[in-house]
C-alpha cells in the first residue's frame, strides 16, 4: 500500500475566479481546476521537491544571468485556453512572452509556460501527465520536461505527439532555444545523499 494520498477531485458548482482559485492556497494544499472540477495535488514527496530545488537552481543561474525570462515553482498556475488551471513543478516563462509588463501579476499568467517541467509522483497516471502535455504544447508551451525519479530518467517533448528524446544518468538536458546555454547532467539529479 502506498504511503501517498491520491490525488482527489472536488465537483464545485461554478467555475471559480483567478482571485477565488488562489484563495485556497490558503489551506496549504495545491490545486488545480481541470475540466470543473477542483483537484487537490497534494503536496510532493520529499523526493519531488529536492529535484525541483535542484533544477530551478541550475535554470536560475542561466536564466538571470542572460535575463532570459522567469522561472517559477509548483505552487504558480497558469490559465489555459479551455479554463484548466495547470501547476507545473517547475515552470519557465520567456521575456518576449512577458513583454510591456514592469513586474508579475498577483494573478494568473495566460497560457502554458515556455518549459513546462513535471516531477512525476507515484499518485501520477500517464493519463494524467499525456493531458497536461496535450494542454501545455496547444497553450504555447515549446519544451516539456517529465522526470521520473524512481527510474532515473527524463523525457523531453517538443511536441505533445511522443517524446523526442529519452534521457539517461550520462545524458544531458539541453534548454535548447528555450533556454540558450543551459545545460545540466541528468545524473546530477539523481544523486545519493552528500553526507
Amino acid at each position: 500500500m502506498s504511503s501517498f494520498p491520491a490525488v482527489t477531485e472536488t465537483a464545485v458548482p461554478a467555475p471559480l475566479t483567478d482571485a477565488e482559485f488562489m484563495s485556497l492556497a490558503a489551506d496549504e494544499h495545491r490545486y488545480e481546476w481541470v475540466d470543473g472540477a477542483l483537484v487537490d495535488m497534494g503536496n510532493s514527496g520529499a523526493k519531488q521537491g529536492h529535484l525541483a530545488v535542484i533544477l530551478s537552481s541550475a535554470l536560475y543561474a542561466v536564466v538571470a544571468a542572460q535575463k532570459l525570462g522567469a522561472l517559477f515553482d509548483s505552487s504558480t498556475a497558469f490559465k489555459m485556453k479551455n479554463g484548466n488551471k495547470r501547476s507545473p513543478d517547475v515552470s519557465f516563462f520567456a521575456k518576449a512572452r512577458l513583454q510591456g509588463l514592469t513586474e508579475l501579476p498577483d494573478g494568473l499568467l495566460d497560457g502554458a509556460p515556455d518549459l513546462a517541467i513535471e516531477i512525476l509522483s507515484p499518485t501520477n497516471t500517464i493519463d494524467e501527465i499525456d493531458t497536461k502535455i496535450l494542454e501545455y504544447f496547444a497553450n504555447a508551451a515549446r519544451l516539456v520536461w517529465v522526470i521520473h525519479p524512481r527510474l532515473h530518467y527524463v523525457l523531453v517533448y517538443r511536441s505533445a505527439q511522443e517524446p523526442d528524446r529519452l534521457l539517461k544518468a550520462t545524458d544531458f538536458l539541453d534548454g535548447e532555444e528555450v533556454i540558450p546555454g543551459f545545460t545540466f547532467p541528468v545524473a546530477n539529479l539523481f544523486q545519493k545523499l552528500p553526507f
